[in-house]
């Protein structure tokens, strides 16, 4: 019940992958969730994957995309600024909507680290969004890189990098940084960057994430419901993150610390988050109306 599947995001072409729950009979209307990869990322990522298995194995619809700029996308390779990852989000709420599976009213979405930061972001603009799941996102880019660079001689490099960033935008040109530059990752954790990703951005990508304060918008999303999950000591991005979305957040919004696990926190492996998805969505958009 798999199908390949495009819509336009200010007239880029978007791919994804769109998936109907095997017990899904001509006519119903499910609630549907659409699942944003991480940075840089794509579609196929296991995040990404986990989750589809998941959602689709409780009823609903789903619609996992490459973001502008990733994977099968349209856009400039690697560019992905956050404000229009957020409007790819919108665009995919539009092609949801439409479809004649699909409960307009009744469509969520998850994002895991950077997608979940969109998500957030994005539910808290697009009022059509009718829950947020966030996993290992993060509110504020300025506090979000100060501890991910947190040695003063990490600051410093990551400052200087970025003025110098800002010297060559003023002269017309784009500077090319690593993705470790930006977001530092243990070794150890490398391995689950996703084949096909993205391990190097224009300067503009810096800019964009160092600006994105999702904390500002979070409280809007209320009165629909949001579940925020971070891993209790998370060496991507800090845990603390999470935990000024929930204090910036209106209820019901929900906010769980998960030990033994370090940033990716989706796997089919993880039953506690498994489990905490499961009876969440239950609770608040179940795949079919009471």
């Amino acid at each position: 019940m798999q199908e390949s599947v495009q819509f336009s995001s200010q007239g880029l072409t978007i791919s994804g992958v769109l998936e109907t729950p095997r017990d899904y009979k001509p006519g119903e209307k499910r609630a549907a969730i659409m699942v944003l990869h991480g940075f840089g990322s794509n579609k196929d990522s296991g995040s990404c994957t986990m989750s589809t298995r998941l959602f689709e194995s409780l009823g609903y619809v789903t619609l996992r995309f490459d973001f502008r700029g990733c994977g099968a996308s349209e856009g400039p390779r690697g560019r992905v600024i956050c404000l229009e990852q957020v409007e790819d989000t919108s665009a995919a709420v539009n092609f949801l909507a439409s479809r004649p599976e699909v409960d307009a009213k009744r469509i969520a979405v998850i994002g895991h680290s950077f997608g979940a930061a969109v998500a957030v972001y994005a539910a808290g603009v697009d009022e059509r969004i009718a829950a947020c799941i966030s996993c290992g996102g993060w509110g504020d880019g300025v506090k979000k890189f100060r501890r991910q660079h947190g040695s003063d001689e990490a600051w410093k490099n990551f400052t200087g990098m970025m003025e110098e960033g800002k010297k060559r935008l003023a002269k017309g040109e784009s500077m090319k940084v690593s993705r470790f530059d930006i977001v530092p990752m243990p070794p150890a954790l490398r391995g689950n960057i996703a084949p096909g990703s993205i391990m190097e951005f224009p300067y503009e990508v810096v800019e964009s994430m160092f600006n994105f304060r999702a904390n500002d918008v979070v409280g809007n999303i209320a009165p629909r419901p949001l579940l925020l999950l971070h891993p209790a000591n998370d060496s991507v991005t800090p845990t603390e993150q999470s935990i000024e979305l929930f204090q910036f957040a209106k209820q019901p919004a929900d906010l769980h610390l998960v030990a033994n696990v370090d940033h990716f926190i989706l796997s089919d492996e993880n039953t506690l988050v498994v489990n905490l998805l499961k009876n969440w969505m239950d609770k608040y958009l179940p795949a079919r109306p009471a």
